[in-house]
């Protein structure tokens, strides 16, 4: 099987090797470069599939790129290492974790399971949990792992109650999930940096055991996931990543564009390749999108285009307020139906939260609209509005 390339993502298929930035816009077939980069490594370059380590966000993005590379090769490509961050870390921890003071076997605690054990270690220091949410004391030293922030270093800088709580609480959290042969969410992250500092012949030895690192969505790396790419790839500097730094939104979660920004600085010599042309969207969206993002201070920098001429108009509404937006969205869809542009079944709605629904509910329903909502309960179908 081949895929059909145009040249910018042939020449990302095709590189050389050393730093590669791919600077994909969005609908641009990044996904299809990531691929088809992988099968030419092992069809074209002979490179083993057990010598490829390729990260994806999420297990479903995983399993469709090792499928597609499948289809590409024509075989399963055995042994190939791929699969979201904390995954291909848990692997590589599975076979070091005697050198961590881990039994092979350890268990990974969710958020759930994180959460709880917190409240425990809350009860058996005199703390409150009601008035030390499990939750809040979990998410900010989650956070605090993210940045690769110490359990000292949270403490010096906590400006709050529930802050040196949470500083006492991650000091006792190490020695307590270890004890219990287990490891969150955040260690896996984490325990390889920690193992590589220890012991370096380690490092080297995973240094040696891959020719190739490739990363999608780059962008939304966080400290220790960029620091552990970077370790595995120092010595062949085949470090292939792609994303896009005008989609970074998980901030929130301690993804930071800045590594996307200064990954050339970081890899001097870093081919760069802009994949601008989009095959998703027409040109009139296109135009509005490259209009607002261009305001952004700092990014790398790119304009897309489609062969896709012409396209219905944005528009921009400024309303006084949810309800007035929600009446004229309404009046909008009702128009549209009436003159036959388009059936409601063809129509969607786009909001950011879930609380959002309920003005536009009440429009729909008072003009009649037929509508479902996707991935929520209906206002009206609430158990306390019941």
């Amino acid at each position: 099987m081949t895929l059909a390339l145009n040249p910018q993502q042939d020449a990302a298929v095709r590189h050389p090797g050393g730093p590669l930035l791919v600077l994909a816009g969005a609908g641009s077939g990044k996904t299809r470069v990531l691929t088809a980069r992988i099968a030419h490594l092992i069809r074209e370059r002979g490179v083993a599939p057990s010598r490829i380590f390729a990260v994806t966000f999420t297990n479903k993005a995983a399993g469709e790129m090792r499928a597609r590379v499948a289809a590409l090769l024509g075989a399963d490509p055995r042994g190939l290492w791929i699969g979201t961050f904390h995954a291909l870390s848990a692997r590589l921890l599975r076979r070091e974790a005697a050198l961590l003071g881990f039994g092979p076997n350890f268990t990974i605690y969710d958020q759930d399971d994180s959460e709880s054990f917190i409240k425990r270690l809350l009860e058996q220091r005199g703390h409150s949990p009601k008035a030390n949410p499990p939750r809040a004391i979990h998410a900010i030293i989650s956070a605090a792992k993210n940045r690769m922030v110490l359990p000292e270093e949270l403490g010096a800088s906590a400006d709050g109650p529930l802050e040196r709580v949470a500083a006492e609480i991650y000091a006792g959290l190490g020695p307590a999930l270890r004890q219990a042969n287990a490891m969150d969410f955040d260690d896996l992250l984490l325990f390889p940096l920690t193992l590589f500092a220890e012991h370096p012949e380690r490092l080297a030895y995973w240094q040696r055991r891959f020719d190739h690192v490739l990363v999608d969505e780059f962008q939304d790396t966080n400290a220790a996931q960029y620091r552990l790419v970077k370790q595995l790839a120092t010595e062949h500097r085949n470090l292939c990543v792609v994303g896009d730094d005008d989609q970074a939104i998980y901030g929130w979660r301690g993804a930071d564009v800045r590594h996307m920004l200064s990954f050339q600085q970081d890899f001097p010599g870093t081919t760069l390749i802009k994949l601008e042309r989009n095959y998703r969207s027409t040109q009139v969206i296109l135009d509005a999108a490259n209009g607002v993002i261009a305001e952004n201070a700092r990014r790398l920098g790119k304009t897309l285009f489609t062969a896709t001429q012409g396209g219905e108009p944005v528009t921009l509404l400024t309303a006084a307020d949810e309800r007035d937006e929600a009446e004229w969205l309404a009046g909008e869809l009702s128009r549209r139906a009436a003159d036959g542009d388009v059936a409601y079944e063809g129509m969607a709605v786009l909001y950011r939260t879930n609380a959002q629904s309920r003005p536009l509910e009440e429009a729909f329903r008072f003009r009649g609209i037929p509508y479902r909502l996707v991935g929520a309960v209906s206002f009206y179908e609430r158990r306390e509005v019941k």
